[in-house]
């Protein structure tokens, strides 16, 4: 699996300027018993930029909960 950067509220050449209170939190979890974290997005405009290392992939799969929301995982690869 290759290293995920997430950059978030950064246009053009500009500085960055904050839209929200705080900066996102990464929440540690586990997923199939491997530690991760977690960056949970809460509006539809919130965007993540995501880098793969050259010749990887972004790869994104989606899943139903029960409870009727969806989550995801985004990894890189080939």
């Amino acid at each position: 699996m290759g290293a995920i950067i997430v950059f978030l509220g950064i246009a053009s050449l500009m500085p960055a300027i904050a839209t929200a209170p705080a900066p996102p939190q990464l929440v540690p979890a586990k997923l199939k018993g491997q530690a991760v974290y977690v960056l949970y997005l809460t509006r539809s405009s919130d965007k993540v930029l995501v880098r793969c290392y050259p010749g990887q992939q972004p790869k994104v799969e989606v899943q139903a909960k029960a409870d009727g929301t969806k989550e995801g995982t985004l990894t890189c690869g080939n």
